[in-house]
């Protein structure tokens, strides 16, 4: 790692990269990593245990937190000035079970709460530990494959790029739920419910950098949809379904069971390319972006350098894609080329049960 590489928080703080896992599963729990910016390497430095199953992480300066995807759902808080992540107090419950998600707010986490179907508001003290929730939204309804959605099952939650929405993605009903925090109380405020295809399944989404877009990544059907962003009414519309594998075409999208199971969407900083790790089809998939963001074109596919990528994640610099593969227990990284946006593998590096990477 160059000594004179400028991390996202600020002048003369090195950029590292954070690996979840799930220790049910025989991983370490959190990692921690040095990036080397101009070959995408990671080298781990340390890890810790203190929270079974941290399936997801988010950074805010030095300190990085993570959700405990248990039927004990919990949130924790960590310390990352030493080369291995420190618990900086015990998890704290989130009211809810399988936690899959969190988003840092201002003062606040918010957790997606998978097996229970909602989402959670936890305050930010100012050492950076957790306080007990504050505020929860329960979502309602279900979806036609019912071995999967007989109840609703909030799979992310993230603000919108104007910190005013909180956009939460729910595989069981088939829509992005869409609520406001009061950064104040910590109350949680439904304010509407965009529906999506009846089956799709919507796992995770993306905004298009201008804000203007965001991009749903389906699990139950390989397709990701495109919805335009009303920011100042908070209004999700969705505008049409694109494949993000080969062997789908866009009418017969969803017609039949599917061994490809979409985890993760990645946009580029420029708007021009979409990436989306597919399951069981071991896949990288690469979409091309109009300029208007309106649609999105399946331009090509290459493997994920492993099983099962879980994770998805773009490094700082924009020049590096990085798979979490949970199957074959390892983290692959490739160089994007800037003109075709197709990954070239480059690298990887062991972790057990991998679920996510972040940086910061």
């Amino acid at each position: 790692m160059s000594g004179t590489q400028t991390g996202q928080g600020g002048a003369g703080r090195r950029t590292r990269a954070f690996i979840g896992s799930f220790t049910s599963a025989g991983g370490p729990g959190v990692l921690a990593a040095d990036w080397d910016p101009r070959t995408g390497a990671l080298t781990v430095t340390g890890a810790s245990d203190a929270v079974p199953d941290p399936s997801f992480l988010a950074l805010d300066g030095d300190t990085l937190y993570a959700v405990s995807e248990t039927d004990h759902g919990a949130a924790a808080a960590f310390d990352i000035t030493g080369p291995a992540p420190r618990p900086l107090a015990p998890a704290v419950p989130v009211d809810a079970k399988g936690p899959t998600h969190l988003a840092v707010t201002p003062g606040h986490v918010v957790t997606a709460n998978y097996t229970s179907g909602s989402v959670s508001a936890l305050p930010r003290n100012a050492d950076g530990t957790l306080g007990p929730v504050s505020g929860q939204t329960a979502h309602q309804g279900s979806g036609p494959v019912t071995s999967r959605q007989a109840g609703p099952h909030a799979h992310q939650v993230l603000p919108d790029p104007t910190g005013r929405w909180l956009l939460a993605v729910d595989l069981g009903t088939d829509s992005v739920e869409i609520s406001a925090l009061d950064p104040a109380t910590g109350g949680l405020r439904p304010h509407g419910s965009a529906a999506l295809r009846p089956g799709t399944g919507p796992r995770h989404l993306v905004f298009h950098p201008a804000g203007s877009h965001a991009y749903v990544l389906n699990e139950l059907v390989p397709t990701v949809t495109v919805c335009r962003w009303d920011a100042e009414a908070g209004v999700l519309t969705p505008l049409g379904e694109t494949p993000v594998v080969q062997d789908v075409a866009e009418g017969a999208a969803g017609d039949v069971e599917s061994p490809a199971y979409p985890s993760e969407v990645v946009v580029d900083p420029e708007g021009r390319f979409l990436w989306a790790a597919v399951r069981g089809a071991d896949t990288l998939a690469v979409l091309a972006l109009d300029p208007s963001g309106d649609t999105a074109r399946l331009v090509g596919s290459v493997p994920c350098g492993g099983r099962w990528p879980r994770d998805l994640t773009l490094a700082p610099s924009g020049r590096h894609l990085y798979a979490a593969n949970e199957r074959s227990g390892d983290i692959t990284w490739f160089t994007v080329d800037p003109e075709t946006g197709l990954p070239e593998r480059a690298g990887s590096v062991p972790a057990a049960a991998a679920s996510c990477v972040v940086f910061g």
